[in-house]
């Protein structure tokens, strides 16, 4: 029996996917019901539900009753302030209990999923590797802050005695719910979004994540960490390519820093306003202008047979099942 936080997610979903074809049998929290319509039915169906938060410690070890492996991807991303108070909560407090409910079930082994962002950032161009050590500064956002702090409570896992591994997924691409996480790059680009940044960045294929969570969950490899980075793009040529998937006109303006400074202040004025979230804020303006690469070679050397989907192929096949979404109804623009 496997345990996977974060059913309803993006990546969670793809998880859960990825175990049950392979005919594991597969437990998932979820805090509601959301509509998973990128899954399919069939796969869905033989899901055992379990409703509960990161944030209730009995309902997690109930969760896990039973249970030989856990894969926790569950977290909350989000760069508005408004969030900060619930993120930190669910990723920092929320993987302490996690961690807590798996020694307490001796739960035989651990994935947890992170993110890049763990790693920190600078404002000098460089490669991170797994080897990078966290530095406190301004250039790390508040949902890298608390993904950290989430390691720190794996790390203390593994010295209680807990078996397993952290995966550090780059952004992830694929076919989605695109109102939410960072598939709202294809319902953006599809509606004709005409700006883009030269900031570079790593990308994956949400697919590609699932498996090496995976793969990771049923080898011998033990306390480390793994880069799940398939390529290093500049957002401009990113936003081109879903551009082309969907064949519609290309980005024509390029955000400067300056530019990019004062959109994200004309956008939290906009939110003040409206209610809404805003499409910019100061933390993702400097993650666009950053430009920063990853090294993802180290798990193609734990997992001899893995192969990363070149995102020329994530991003053409994202796309052709968006357009059917929308089709069938199954997307709203």
């Amino acid at each position: 029996m496997i345990l996977v936080t974060g059913g309803t997610g993006f990546l969670g979903s793809y998880i859960i996917k990825n175990l049950i074809e392979k005919g594991y049998q597969v437990r998932a929290t979820r805090r509601s019901v959301n509509p998973l319509f990128w899954i399919p039915e069939e796969i869905l169906q033989k899901i055992e539900w379990f409703d509960t938060s990161l944030l209730d410690p009995m309902g997690l070890y109930e969760a896990m009753e039973g249970v030989d492996h856990v894969i926790h991807s569950a977290a909350v991303v989000s760069f508005f302030n408004r969030d900060r108070k619930k993120m930190y909560a669910a990723n920092v407090e929320g993987t302490a209990n996690v961690v807590n409910a798996a020694l307490e079930r001796n739960v035989k082994r651990l994935v947890h999923v992170s993110s890049i962002a763990a790693l920190g950032r600078t404002t000098k161009s460089e490669t991170v590797t797994e080897a990078k050590k966290w530095e406190h500064n301004r250039n790390n956002t508040h949902y890298a802050i608390s993904k950290h702090q989430a390691e720190m409570q794996v790390w203390r896992g593994f010295a209680e005695g807990l078996e397993g591994v952290i995966i550090n997924p780059s952004t992830l691409l694929g076919f989605g719910n695109w109102h939410q996480t960072s598939t709202v790059l294809f319902k953006n680009i599809y509606k004709g979004f005409n700006w883009y940044s030269c900031g570079v960045n790593g990308f994956v294929g949400v697919e590609d994540t699932a498996e090496a969570a995976v793969r990771l969950l049923f080898s011998d490899v033990d306390q480390r960490r793994f880069i799940v980075n398939a390529d290093n793009w500049v957002f401009r040529d990113l936003f081109h390519a879903i551009a082309d998937g969907f064949n519609k006109p290309r980005a024509q303006k390029e955000v400067s820093k300056t530019l990019g400074e004062i959109a994200w202040r004309l956008e939290a004025v906009r939110s003040w306003f409206t209610g809404k979230k805003p499409l910019l804020t100061k933390e993702t303006a400097k993650v666009a202008q950053s430009k920063t690469s990853f090294d993802g070679s180290a798990l193609l050397e734990a997992l001899p047979g893995f192969q990363y989907t070149p995102l020329d192929t994530v991003i053409k096949n994202a796309c052709e099942k968006y357009e059917q979404a929308l089709q069938k109804g199954l997307l709203t623009l």
